[in-house]
């Protein structure tokens, strides 16, 4: 069952970089990804992805590597299930 009203996992990780503290220029040379790419995942203006999940499960010392990527994915459902949208019906059985 999803979170009820989940943050956006970048929101989370401005927190946790706030914590060490770490420029964002400097984690992103740290995981190796563009600056561009983390500034969009820390201002929600993109999602985490698979591969970005990996490097920040390893850099914090996660041992679930797919944590972001399930925090993008509970954050997605929550905005598309507030979405109105017209009720598809359901197949007929063979």
């Amino acid at each position: 069952m999803p979170m009820h009203n989940p943050a956006h996992p970048g929101k989370v990780l401005r927190s946790a970089l706030e914590a060490i503290p770490m420029t964002v220029t400097d984690f992103a040379a740290h995981i190796g990804v563009a600056r561009v790419s983390l500034s969009r995942v820390l201002n929600g203006r993109a999602g985490v992805t698979a591969e970005m999940s990996i490097k920040l499960a390893q850099a914090f010392g996660q041992d679930s590597l797919d944590v972001w990527f399930k925090m993008q994915n509970n954050y997605d459902f929550w905005q598309a299930a507030k979405t109105k949208r017209k009720k598809v019906a359901q197949l007929a059985a063979a």
